[in-house]
């Protein structure tokens, strides 16, 4: 009998991203990134000035930051723990929304810290590739992890019969991220999502 599956994202799921990150701008850019606002689409500012960075020049500031401060990335609490007990039961991979040019250095990065699953990089949604990665894994169940609302609407429209667990696990960010409606559950620390991701598998039912 085929293994169960878990396919988790990254950023604020595995590593801590937008603190690190903010915590670079603030540094290099002298752009203040206001973690609290909740509007994230105004939440870049030049320090100097106090004008808006517009959302186009947003990107090439997160592929300047991955392309060289990786290493600001810290775990989850609970993260490494957790994947790697769940390996126990099941395989486990890592779906991150990456150019493919970051495929390598997110898997060593994620090596480096004790993560070490197969990584897969997508741009956009990620209900497609994921879909690709169960045909091609045949699992029993398979259950995904991510902190974006639009990943879970994407996963459902594409493989509706995975169980799409929403965890935020950047605790700055918690209060402001709502709970998508195509999410079956959420829960924001590894230590009780491990459970409940093991009971899918077991087929527990919610």
């Amino acid at each position: 009998m085929s293994r169960p599956l878990l396919i988790t994202d990254c950023d604020e799921v595995l590593l801590h991203m937008v603190v690190p990150f903010a915590e670079w701008l603030d540094e290099v850019h002298h752009i203040h990134f206001d973690l609290d606002l909740g509007d994230f689409a105004n939440a870049l500012r030049h320090k100097a000035t106090g004008e808006l960075v517009p959302g186009p020049n947003i990107w090439p500031l997160l592929q300047d930051f991955f392309r060289t401060e990786m290493h600001r990335q810290k775990a989850i609490d609970g993260a490494i723990e957790a994947v790697n007990a769940i390996a126990a039961h099941a395989d486990v991979v890592i779906l991150t929304n990456l150019t493919d040019d970051f495929q390598a250095a997110r898997t060593e990065q994620l090596r480096a810290v004790g993560i070490a699953f197969p990584v897969f990089t997508n741009q956009g949604g990620k209900g497609e590739p994921l879909a690709r990665i169960v045909a091609d894994y045949a699992p029993s169940v398979t259950v995904f992890v991510d902190d974006l609302a639009h990943q879970h609407v994407s996963v459902a429209e594409h493989a509706p019969d995975v169980w799409r667990l929403h965890m935020v696990g950047e605790p700055r960010l918690q209060p402001f991220i709502k709970t998508p409606g195509a999410a079956h559950h959420r829960i924001d620390d590894w230590q009780n999502a491990t459970g409940w991701i093991i009971d899918r598998f077991k087929g527990v039912p919610l």
